[in-house]
């Protein structure tokens, strides 16, 4: 930090200080204060969406290969009881497409469609940010020297030059305050206002991959369904699926070994 920098921040420092205790009156801007809370609801809204947006690959990435963990199991489990029908092995094979074709495919459009652009949007408030931090220096600097001016009309000093040069170095902090203020005022609610339009393809986008995604695991799954237990399929669909698992657990009943 440059000298001149040094001495701006501890001059922000002192103001601050006199600020909280009273000795220095604040420039108070009720509009920018209501449309900086109104950006920090869009930042908070769109860094938790960038979050659950990140995070849905990840999940279906988990899902799929919890399901292909599962048919491994089933298959196991099957054994030789399997063979006549090989319905676990179609369901294995079923859900292995879902994990290496499916997931794969919607990879990289959902990233370019619907990751990336809420990435970027993401991206831009480290400048407004950074705009921000800036305006309030400058209200600082703004307010200390207003109270310099203040002072030197209630207790005019002997040498009569300070107080026109007070008054100039007021009116150009005054200046660069309100320019920047002006623009953040002005840009700060179209930027709000861009939300929607800007999201509107990347929300199609999510939509459309969702449903591909949906569509594939049904399809696939329906597929596998035909080489299942015709009665187990009938009892499911009437609403006796209980019945017939209480019949089965009746039947291990019977057996000595088993006692449930």
């Amino acid at each position: 930090m440059s000298w001149g920098g040094f001495k701006k921040a501890v001059n922000r420092a002192s103001t601050q200080v006199m600020l909280k205790s009273g000795h220095v009156e604040q420039t108070v801007d009720r509009e920018f204060e209501n449309e900086e809370r109104r950006f920090r609801t869009l930042e908070q809204s769109s860094e938790k969406l960038q979050k659950s947006a990140r995070g849905y690959l990840d999940a279906l990435r988990a899902m799929t290969s919890a399901q292909v963990r599962i048919a491994e199991t089933i298959d196991l489990f099957y054994g030789d009881s399997g063979i006549r029908d090989n319905v676990s092995k179609h369901y294995l094979a079923a859900v292995k497409e879902l994990d290496v074709d499916t997931v794969k495919e919607l990879d990289e459009p959902y990233r370019e469609t619907v990751l990336d652009p809420i990435t970027r949007f993401c991206s831009y408030f480290g400048d407004i940010n950074e705009a921000i931090k800036k305006r309030n220096h400058r209200l600082l600097d703004y307010d200390r020297l207003r109270h310099k001016t203040l002072k030197l009309v209630d207790k005019p000093s002997k040498d009569p030059a300070k107080l026109p040069a007070a008054e100039r170095d007021e009116k150009v902090a005054q200046d660069r305050y309100d320019e920047l203020n002006d623009q953040l005022s002005a840009e700060i609610p179209q930027l709000i206002d861009f939300r929607v339009p800007y999201l509107d393809p990347s929300f199609e986008a999510l939509v459309k991959i969702q449903m591909k995604y949906c569509t594939d695991s049904y399809n696939r799954l329906a597929e596998v369904q035909q080489f299942m237990d015709p009665q187990i399929r009938e009892n499911y669909a009437t609403g006796q699926i209980d019945s017939h698992i209480e019949n089965t657990l009746m039947q291990m009943r019977e057996l000595q070994i088993v006692s449930l």
